[in-house]
């Protein structure tokens, strides 16, 4: 390949070509490249959600709210499955999202020993503008390809997760 269509991750596959030839490095050309758009594209991604005073967690608790539909209403434990993390790391980011007025936490009407978390006004007008400008953001990087091939990009990277998910168990 010209050295002017190389990326890094092909450079870094060519490297390890001349020092183990017999290692198959081809999953490099998928993950490799899938972590580094990651890595590239996080810090203007959680620069979006600084601007709204938000970290990245913490969008993604308010946003998990929002898309659940009215009443924007979810018990912690539907929260931190969802989100794939653990009850302790959503108790911080909910005591964060508490005191900046985003959520309350209310007693459930069906069992008064649990709580609900439920999006505020506030809150939902957080999520809102935080999405928008970041599906914006994620607009103009993914522009940079035709439309033909990130359909095709996304129903590739769809039946790769689906492959893990499935594997995953």
């Amino acid at each position: 390949m010209p050295a002017e269509q190389m990326d890094d991750v092909d450079t870094f596959r060519e490297a390890w070509r001349r020092e183990l030839p017999k290692l198959d490095t081809s999953p490099m050309a998928v993950l490799g490249r899938i972590n580094r758009i990651a890595a590239k594209t996080s810090p203007a991604i959680s620069a979006v959600f600084d601007r709204h005073g938000l970290e990245r967690g913490e969008f993604d608790v308010i946003s998990t709210l929002r898309r659940s539909g009215p009443p924007y209403t979810l018990s912690p434990t539907d929260l931190y499955r969802t989100l794939m993390i653990t009850s302790g790391g959503l108790t911080h980011r909910l005591a964060r999202l508490e005191k900046a007025g985003l959520i309350i936490r209310e007693p459930s009407a069906a069992d008064r020993r649990s709580l609900l978390v439920r999006l505020t006004e506030s809150g939902s007008g957080a999520v809102e503008a935080a999405f928008a400008e970041d599906m914006a953001l994620e607009r103009d990087i993914l522009d940079t390809l035709p439309e033909d091939r990130r359909e095709a990009l996304a129903a590739l990277l769809r039946d790769l997760l689906r492959a893990i998910e499935a594997k995953a168990g």
